[in-house]
């Protein structure tokens, strides 16, 4: 699979993202994320940008391009919080 140019930009903004949990873990001790962390939080957000890369290109009305985008988006974000704090109470919540 050949990748676009879009898609070294999404995963070069992922990398970018990833990399600031990775700083500030150098300078306080208030960030605590383990290699699993980075690399879930790596897969999510590359799964999300490539998601919403791919439905842009296969979909041809702009509003159904920016409903499912942003469903996704949501999703994504209520998942985050789940694994972060347990906002739903699911087994696999986090403290």
């Amino acid at each position: 699979m050949k990748l676009n140019k879009t898609q070294l930009y999404l995963i070069l903004g992922v990398v970018i993202v990833i990399c600031i949990p990775l700083v500030a873990m150098l300078f306080t001790t208030e960030v605590k994320w383990s290699f699993f962390d980075f690399v879930l939080a790596a897969v999510l957000l590359l799964f999300v940008a490539l998601l919403c890369e791919f439905l842009y290109r296969k979909i041809n009305n702009i509003v159904l391009k920016i409903i499912t985008c942003s469903l996704v988006i949501i999703t994504c974000i209520l998942f985050w919080i789940e694994i972060a704090v347990g906002l739903f109470n699911s087994p696999f919540a986090g403290s």
